[in-house]
């Protein structure tokens, strides 16, 4: 390993440390570190989106201290350490590269990612098995995604097994199918479950629209988040100039700001 490398994991070693090492950082566990993780993640993905180098490399930085915690702390229960997941890594991209590594071709990046898929299938599938598990095409989907992202991942391995349709208007029908059975059910006065379960059929439905219209999910709800709070921001500040808070207009007046902060960008 290089001297950072090493420089690191003694960092964390002594971070961790029962005798001589930092309260907060002793007592923490898997779990309680999972949700920095996934936070750490998703601003390694902000500062990609905002082309900031500067802040990726940061965010990396404060990525891979998430992956030396999680290692330190299997080391101290005796499961495996830093240089084991490495190694793991090296296993596994070179098994799932034999084009490169290997004496197998590919024509190009669409028969990778096709080869690719086909190498994790054929090893859930022996996963599966070794644990008596009937293989499934929906294994290996984490719990802990993102909805939207779990929606589509799900969508995707059904799909490629054929439970799919070829065309994006029974998709488009199916949609409209759910949102008449939420309407049906906030009529009928229905319990919360059941409109919740409506609910969510209505978003796994947008989700897989869509997919069949190639459209990022995930993208398009961050991009409809980010046209929103612009838009409210423009209320605020028209508002501000006047002396007024949006608590002090009504929804008549907020709608026109709406509006007119809408118009403005078109």
């Amino acid at each position: 390993m290089s001297a950072n490398t090493d420089a690191l994991l003694a960092v964390m070693t002594r971070l961790r440390d029962p005798q001589s090492g930092c309260p907060w950082d002793i007592e923490q566990t898997f779990a309680t570190i999972a949700p920095y993780t996934i936070e750490e993640a998703y601003e390694v993905a902000e500062a990609i989106q905002t082309g900031d180098m500067a802040a990726l490399k940061d965010e990396l930085g404060d990525l891979l201290l998430q992956v030396v915690y999680h290692a330190e702390m299997a080391r101290e229960a005796g499961a495996f350490d830093y240089e084991d997941l490495a190694g793991g890594v090296v296993a596994k991209m070179t098994k799932r590269h034999p084009h490169v590594f290997g004496e197998a071709s590919v024509a190009d990046a669409a028969a990778q990612t096709a080869a690719w898929e086909t190498h994790k299938e054929r090893e859930r599938s022996e996963k599966a098995r070794r644990a008596g598990q009937v293989p499934s095409a929906l294994d290996g989907v984490a719990l802990g995604l993102p909805a939207l992202l779990r929606a589509l991942k799900l969508q995707k391995r059904a799909a490629r097994v054929g439970f799919d349709w070829s065309e994006i208007e029974p998709v488009l029908d199916k949609l409209m199918e759910e949102i008449d059975e939420l309407k049906a059910a906030l009529a009928a006065g229905a319990e919360r479950e059941r409109v919740t379960d409506e609910l969510g059929d209505i978003l796994f439905a947008c989700v897989n629209l869509a997919r069949h219209a190639s459209v990022d999910a995930e993208g398009a709800l961050r991009a409809a988040n980010a046209k929103f709070e612009r838009r409210f921001r423009r209320i605020e500040e028209n508002l501000a100039q006047a002396g007024r808070r949006p608590e002090q207009a009504g929804l008549a007046e907020l709608e026109r700001l709406w509006n007119q902060a809408k118009a403005e960008e078109d």
